[in-house]
């Protein structure tokens, strides 16, 4: 009996996707709920499971494979398959067989995940030792030959003379190597929603500094209680920008809003998106109700979702959405950007680095930490004047932190 794999079943958002990853090969042994195949969203990386134990059997679709909701992938075969490669491992001639086509000198068989990630990185498969079964190289295997290659210039160090020659002819040679990869789902996606988002709006950027010595100086006389209190949760700078532009979006409802068609709708709750940077690309999960979050609250979810961000597990739900986002290009070192509104959203709030400069202070000159603070905003909803108001009020709340709990 054999069970089919199948795609699963994507939102109504999503219109196909993308065999990333292949876990198992024809013939490999697997479990329960073991990880089969990733596929590949524009959103997101969805994981397919395994029903239950068997054998890996023929695969219908291979990596970089377009799949549509719902569509077989592969074909899982019960236990009783799986135990037959296992009687034949015991046979002396079965474990002579590997042993045989490692002496004859062919080269070890990669699974195609392993063959590409070699490719990419210009390794060939004798250069690599197989671990996987019957030798085979696995995505593990050639890993370990990418660390061992990058660690490799460090071993010959005593031997400056022999090397300098090699270096040399690779100089003389002028090598211009070039890489093409396709660009991911995720990537291609990012692109397109930006050409649009450009293309199809009024974007209008408005900017203005803030003081941030009020919330350091906050941050640094509880940040230990604020840690020991909520079990951990550091007490970062995101948590009162979140706060500070829910208040602003109370005020300003139309920077909140959204245009359906020759619609405006406006949105009586606060969800924020923070935008996260992966390997993947820039994803944006959504923090929602703000406006009933505390900043413990919001630092808890900021940080879960970035460490889902790292690891590829945020789900399509967390990414849904949103009314407001919040950029944060300061991490990187950005001084000053004009971040792209994301559609159907009006705006989204730049955050920059944080630098110390010279202010006139009541006619003294005085080093404050200052950061410069951008709104892109769409034009078509929002007025010049309600633009500017709403980043003044998120200038005043983070100037006067107080007024975040006295809602004035």
């Amino acid at each position: 009996m054999a069970i089919e794999i199948k795609a699963p079943t994507f939102p109504e958002s999503v219109a196909d996707g993308t065999v990333a990853t292949w876990h198992k090969q024809p013939g490999d042994a697997v479990k329960r709920d073991e990880l089969l195949v990733d596929i590949e969203t524009d959103k997101v990386v969805m994981e397919v499971l395994a029903e239950a134990d068997g054998v890996m059997g023929d695969i219908a679709k291979a990596e970089g494979d377009t799949v549509l909701s719902g569509e077989v992938l592969g074909v899982l075969k019960d236990g009783e398959a799986a135990s037959a490669p296992a009687a034949k491992k015991e046979e002396p001639k079965a474990d002579a067989a590997p042993a045989a086509e490692q002496a004859s000198g062919d080269e070890p068989l990669l699974s195609p995940a392993a063959r590409k990630l070699a490719e990419e990185n210009g390794l060939a498969a004798s250069d690599i030792s197989g671990t996987g079964k019957g030798g085979r190289v696995t995505k593990e295997d050639v890993l370990n030959a990418i660390e061992a290659k990058k660690n490799a210039p460090a071993a010959p160090a005593a031997k400056p003379a022999a090397a300098a020659p090699a270096a040399a002819v690779a100089l003389g040679e002028g090598d211009r190597v070039e890489k093409r990869v396709p660009m991911t789902r995720l990537r291609a996606r990012i692109a397109e929603r930006l050409v649009d988002a450009q293309s199809s709006m009024a974007m209008l950027t408005t900017f203005n500094e803030v003081n941030m010595k009020p919330v350091m100086d906050l941050r640094k006389k509880y940040k230990d209680l604020f840690e020991k209190k909520h079990n951990g949760v550091r007490l970062g700078f995101m948590s009162f920008f979140v706060k500070a532009a829910t208040e602003a979006l109370k005020r300003y409802p139309a920077v909140n809003a959204s245009i359906d068609g020759n619609d405006i709708v406006y949105h009586g709750y606060q969800d924020i998106g923070v935008a996260v940077s992966s390997d993947r690309g820039l994803v944006v999960p959504i923090l929602r109700n703000t406006e009933h979050m505390g900043l413990a609250d919001i630092e808890g979810t900021i940080a879960d979702y970035g460490r889902k961000a790292r690891d590829g597990k945020l789900t399509m739900e967390e990414m849904t959405g949103g009314t407001f986002t919040i950029s944060n290009g300061g991490v990187f070192g950005s001084l000053v950007s004009t971040p792209i509104v994301n559609p159907p959203q009006a705006a989204i709030l730049g955050m920059h680095k944080i630098q110390e400069r010279p202010m006139a202070v009541d006619g003294q000159v005085v080093i404050l930490p200052m950061m410069y603070l951008a709104l892109s905003y769409d034009h078509r909803l929002i007025d010049g004047k309600e633009a500017v108001s709403f980043l003044v009020a998120i200038k005043d709340l983070l100037e006067d932190p107080a007024r975040l709990l006295l809602d004035v």
